[in-house]
């Protein structure tokens, strides 16, 4: 059972198959059973295998998280709702419960073109700029549930 002043973080992306799931899997990885953390998709696709194989190279096993559609969590309250996109940002659902509501516009790395071994490159780079982001977060959730 959760204690009630774990911190709940909802990550939202378009499709929830890169960048939210990304975040997903380095927040829990990084904040453990301090921070309660979901991803969800305006337009849920699949699991992005580059997105697994970036995350594999820190040691976060991903491949077990599935996309969910952000409707389906419109009932949850979350401290914080993070988009990672525009688009998910313009067609995100509102929140009411949500104390904080931030934006980190990243580039999708699903677009890059080429071969795979330079495809990966894209979704490196984004990762280490959501693992920033979720390390500069960390205070604050920490102190959130310390009460």
């Amino acid at each position: 059972m959760l204690n009630q002043s774990v911190p709940r973080v909802l990550f939202l992306c378009t499709a929830n198959s890169a960048r939210s799931q990304m975040a997903e899997g380095l927040l829990r990885a990084t904040a453990g059973d301090a921070v309660s953390v979901d991803s969800a998709g305006t337009e849920p696709g699949t699991l992005n295998p580059l997105a697994v194989r970036a995350m594999a190279e820190l040691g976060i096993d991903i491949s077990a998280q599935r996309p969910t559609n952000v409707d389906d969590l419109v009932d949850v309250e979350y401290d914080y709702v993070i988009t990672l996109c525009d688009a998910a940002r313009e067609a995100c659902p509102t929140f009411p419960g949500a104390k904080r509501l931030l934006h980190w516009g990243l580039p999708d790395p699903a677009l890059a073109e080429g071969p795979d071994e330079e495809r990966i490159e894209a979704f490196r780079s984004i990762r280490n700029a959501i693992r920033e982001r979720i390390e500069a977060l960390l205070p604050a959730l920490r102190e959130q549930a310390r009460g």
